[in-house]
């Protein structure tokens, strides 16, 4: 009987401890599932925010490149050989200069541009004076404008809200208020960056020229946003820590540094993105950090 007592024993034992493996190995799966999922959300908000930031940034260029009347002049689309663009020019109130409407007309075909970027569709400004004159507002908004296979839609708002200066004096300073309202990035598969931003675009560098290619910008500011991949549906919140460095002559933000959060996180949660956009280098490359992990990102 003894050893019958001993037997039943041993193997209840080898079944706990089985047991208590099993569910082990289980917590610990379920611990890394998780932390694959929350790494995945957040890379995906961090993703986003640098793709609707690059896209929306071009607006900006372009709205201030269409010619020195309405603003600078020579940037964006319109500072580069073999513009694609049919530009029609609207003045609301003839023999008025403003307020004026340009509409830039890719084609319902469309067409690439030297930047190797594909766009079709309609880009429609309507600017109330002069862009660099304080008080100035140029709104913008889109028509089946697609760039490459994704549709921008929403509203981008320019304000310049530049300290006022005796006419024909020069500024004491350059600075404009962004705001892109219900803005929207869709793909072909359904995917899509839902955006709202309010920026504050301030100059630099290159005030005392004429030429915009000098022109070197600060970003400060915040956005919010919800993006969509697949099964994932996303919030986030985003707050610039380093203000973004944009210049005139690259395409890309050279510098600065972003935290995303997603929407609903608690105050210590460790994934949190951390967008990097470089030391001043123009290029397409950004580092996205979450947990201190790094990932390299390439910049639309």
């Amino acid at each position: 009987m003894k050893r019958r007592f001993i037997s039943a024993a041993y193997i209840t034992l080898s079944f706990l401890f089985t047991s208590f493996l099993f569910t082990s190995c289980q917590k610990e799966q379920s611990s890394s599932e998780q932390e694959a999922q929350e790494v995945e959300a957040s890379r995906i908000s961090g993703e986003s925010e640098s793709e609707a930031e690059t896209v929306f940034n071009g607006v900006f260029d372009d709205a201030m490149g269409v010619n020195d009347e309405v603003a600078i002049g020579g940037t964006g689309v319109f500072g580069r050989v073999n513009v694609c663009p049919t530009v029609t020019v609207t003045r609301q109130n003839p023999p008025d200069l403003f307020p004026v409407r340009i509409e830039m007309d890719f084609g319902t075909n469309g067409c690439v541009g030297p930047d190797g970027h594909f766009r079709k569709g309609k880009v429609i400004t309507i600017y109330t004076k002069r862009l660099l004159i304080p008080g100035a507002v140029a709104e913008t908004s889109f028509e089946g404008f697609y760039m490459d296979s994704v549709k921008v839609e929403g509203t981008h708002k320019i304000t310049n809200i530049s300290t006022a200066v005796t006419p024909g004096t020069a500024p004491v300073d350059r600075k404009f208020r962004v705001v892109i309202t219900n803005g929207k990035l869709t793909k072909p598969n359904g995917n899509y960056i839902s955006w709202n931003s309010e920026k504050t675009i301030s100059q630099v560098e290159g005030l005392s020229t004429i030429l915009p290619m000098d022109d070197i910008f600060k970003i400060e500011g915040g956005s919010r946003g919800q993006v969509k991949r697949g099964n994932l549906l996303v919030g986030f919140n985003s707050n610039i820590t380093e203000p973004l460095m944009k210049r005139f002559n690259c395409r890309w933000i050279a510098k600065g540094m972003v935290k995303t959060t997603r929407v609903n996180a608690s105050t210590n949660n460790p994934w949190i993105a951390t967008l990097n956009f470089g030391n001043g280098s123009c290029d397409n490359l950004a580092v996205l950090t979450i947990n201190g992990v790094s990932y390299q990102i390439t910049l639309p």
